[in-house]
């Protein structure tokens, strides 16, 4: 498996902090739909391609969801910030067990390193 993939001309990859943008209609409204979280897994081959986005939600409930990359109602992808670079582990799987606290220590503590 691949630790980053190309969205329009940005590079993202596991651990990235992300803002992915979605375009959602109810009752003949169009509106954009903001899910901020931090990227788990990239799973997939070449056009059936998707995106595990964890993020901790109101009482610490942690919400994970899945986009497909083909979706033409995913908008854009806005990295908010870059995890560290060069991850060994293409799942992070281990961060659904830390509170988010704990996962901002872990880029704290991986900010000076490349």
């Amino acid at each position: 498996m691949t630790n980053k993939f190309i969205f329009k001309e940005s590079v993202i990859g596991v651990g990235d902090k992300v803002k992915v943008v979605q375009k959602v209609t109810e009752q003949g409204k169009e509106r954009r739909q903001v899910f901020l979280g931090t990227i788990l897994k990239i799973g997939g081959n070449s056009e059936n391609r998707t995106v595990t986005i964890r993020r901790i939600g109101s009482n610490q409930i942690g919400i994970e969801r899945i986009f497909p990359l083909n979706d033409p109602f995913l908008e854009e992808i806005i990295v908010s910030r870059e995890g560290r670079k060069g991850v060994r582990r293409s799942k992070l799987y281990y961060i659904r067990g830390k509170s988010k606290k704990e996962i901002d220590r872990i880029y704290s503590r991986t900010k000076g390193k490349s």
